[in-house]
């Protein structure tokens, strides 16, 4: 059975922990619930040992051009490339969704390695001449020192690329931690990195579970933090880590409500909807999970289309392109689901299209839920409050607007949400007056794209940067202004008391 270890200071263990008595957990495909792997849960003498290369390689790193570091990002780039298909095979054995998806997800993650390659213009600070007399002043953007990241098992290659290309260019040096239920695609990612020229120790990848999240947020040699996850782990991980003198962004839950307008092209809104709601299985931060229609007249013909076009749904294992959604990762993540799905029913929500029960011939065993539509759902019901973070659609009701619009403002996470309409004036009010990270107008994933940056509002984001594109660069440096004077050899001065200016 393959056991997938640790990459530290640049050489893969695939024996596992190095301290003795590893301990091991297995790997499962969720198609069928066959253990594929056992995936080495690092101690907190492992992580530790990846901290110590780490900081090792820092100094040298740190003071490496900017652009010999930009040089390796362009040959990862290629080699992700290339490696494509291996990467989006480990995605989807692991996590599930189907290859399609998996590539999109990859692909993301390549945007931003071509991102990254901006890094000497980034980076290169400001500079003013004659500040006042013979002063000068500029600011340098300078790395912080070895940086972590704690990454979610729903996009276990594009996540990490959000974090660690950015982090190391700045002149950090990284140690990332997977999620154990998806480990090999960061890993094998990593692997390509050394191909690619990362120095030893400059990035080091331990799986693990809470033991390696505890040591990574306790430890002193740890300068700044990232993690991506579900909320209550989120507020742990912000709270553990900025009390422990690091800086840290925690990005949490979802609840991502859509808009529809009386006046919206119904068709594509529904279309829109059935990828946003149920793409990857619902697994997605950025999931549309509650679709608040506007009249009774729009929900009634909304939920007729999408009745419609869940019937021919195509669900099964992954790695068949012919699948439109796959299984949910894990047998206890199905069971939560069906969990949430009764409680609908109990509340008094109407269960238009019930996916409960579902079998694939060839994968009985797979963790698998069809697609769920919920109609009349109310804002006190639990799988309204809660992320279900599964494939379920909830179907509100608003009068207007701004009944719409007080609904998803008063709800406790604020990550995203968008609007279908054709109206630019009801766009440009929905825009500036939504209490939510990221909007979409007619467009039902508003991720932004590598160049902008991603994060929500509320209990959906704990901290003040948000993740990848220009606030990834505030957060993996920290600026330092430097005035300068030279006065004229011969040139003697008095003492002065007053506080100096340029008047």
């Amino acid at each position: 059975m393959k056991v997938i270890g640790h990459l530290i200071n640049g050489t893969l263990n695939t024996d596992g922990d190095s301290a003795a008595g590893s301990r091991l957990q297995d790997v499962t495909n969720p198609s069928t619930n066959t253990i594929i792997g056992k995936v080495a849960l690092a101690s907190k003498a492992t992580v530790e040992e990846a901290i110590a290369a780490a900081q090792a390689a820092y100094p040298a790193w740190r003071n490496l051009p900017t652009a010999k570091r930009v040089r390796i990002m362009y040959r990862l780039k290629a080699l992700l490339e290339q490696h494509a298909n291996t990467i989006c095979e480990h995605i989807t054995r692991e996590h599930g969704k189907v290859f399609n998806d998996a590539m999109g997800e990859l692909q993301r993650g390549i945007e931003n390695i071509e991102y990254v390659c901006s890094a000497p213009e980034m980076l290169k600070g400001e500079h003013s001449r004659n500040v006042g007399p013979a002063i000068d002043s500029w600011s340098e953007l300078q790395p912080l020192g070895v940086c972590a990241g704690i990454t979610p098992f729903n996009f276990p290659a594009m996540v990490p690329l959000w974090m660690w290309p950015m982090a190391i260019a700045c002149g950090n040096t990284f140690v990332l931690k997977p999620s154990e239920r998806t480990p090999s695609s960061a890993l094998f990612i990593a692997e390509l990195g050394i191909e690619a020229g990362i120095p030893p120790g400059v990035l080091n990848v331990v799986n693990g579970d809470k033991e390696a999240v505890d040591t990574l947020l306790i430890d002193k040699r740890v300068q700044a933090v990232s993690f991506v996850g579900s909320t209550p782990i989120a507020e742990y991980v912000y709270s553990t880590a900025t009390g422990h003198g690091k800086r840290a962004q925690a990005f949490g839950g979802a609840k991502n409500h859509a808009v529809i307008m009386p006046d919206a092209d119904l068709d594509n809104a529904a279309t829109a909807l059935m990828g946003a709601a149920f793409g990857s299985c619902g697994e997605r931060c950025m999931a549309i999970s509650v679709a608040v229609a506007i009249g009774d007249k729009c929900a009634d013909a909304l939920v007729a289309k999408l009745t419609e076009q869940i019937a021919v749904l195509q669900v099964g294992d992954g790695m068949d392109s012919r699948n439109d959604m796959g299984p949910l990762v894990t047998p206890a993540h199905l069971k939560k689901v069906e969990g949430f799905i009764a409680a609908g029913i109990e509340e008094g929500a109407e269960l238009v299209v019930d996916g409960r029960g579902m079998k694939i011939p060839g994968y009985e065993r797979g963790n698998y839920l069809g697609a769920c539509l919920f109609d009349r759902v109310t804002p006190k019901m639990t799988i309204h409050s809660q992320e279900i973070f599964g494939p379920v659609l909830c179907i509100m009701r608003a009068d207007t607007l701004q009944e719409a619009m007080d609904i998803i403002n008063t709800h406790a996470y604020g990550n995203g949400t968008c609007l279908f309409t054709r109206d630019g004036g009801t766009a440009r009010y929905f825009s500036d007056n939504i209490k939510v990270g990221m909007v979409g107008i007619n467009v039902p994933l508003p991720v932004p794209v590598a160049h902008h940056s991603f994060g929500g509002w509320k209990r959906s984001l704990f901290g003040d940067l948000h993740a990848y594109g220009p606030d990834s660069v505030r957060f993996y440096t920290k600026r330092k202004t430097i005035t300068q004077r030279w006065p004229a050899s011969s040139q003697r001065e008095g003492v002065q008391f007053n506080f100096p200016s340029n008047g």
